[in-house]
């Protein structure tokens, strides 16, 4: 039996943000969300295939926006109208991936 989404509250999403310092917690919206850099527009379609596949996977679609090499994710889950452990599980997922599709910017 799978245990029941709920909403984390403030305090427990600040304790939890500790292990995903690169993220930035709205608490009002109760979301959170981090800008990733690539080299190129290539490496960030990539990177955002991969983390389409993975958000599908789990039917937890992230808010994201896209402008040639940069990609700003936003994560909430509608179905407790702020955060949960589904977004900071994604969350670390779009680091692992980061690391793996990033490659040097070019000054």
């Amino acid at each position: 039996m799978s245990t029941p989404l709920q909403r984390l509250d403030a305090a427990a999403a600040r304790a939890r943000l500790t292990q995903l310092p690169q993220w930035s917690l709205d608490e009002q919206r109760g979301a959170i969300t981090r800008e990733f850099l690539f080299a190129d527009f290539a490496h960030a379609f990539a990177f955002m295939s991969h983390i389409a596949l993975l958000a599908e996977q789990r039917n937890h679609h992230p808010e994201w926006f896209n402008v040639y090499n940069r990609v700003r994710i936003t994560l909430t889950t509608h179905d407790v109208d702020g955060l949960s452990e589904r977004d900071l599980e994604l969350a670390a997922r779009c680091d692992t991936a980061f690391a793996r599709f990033a490659a040097p910017v070019a000054a």
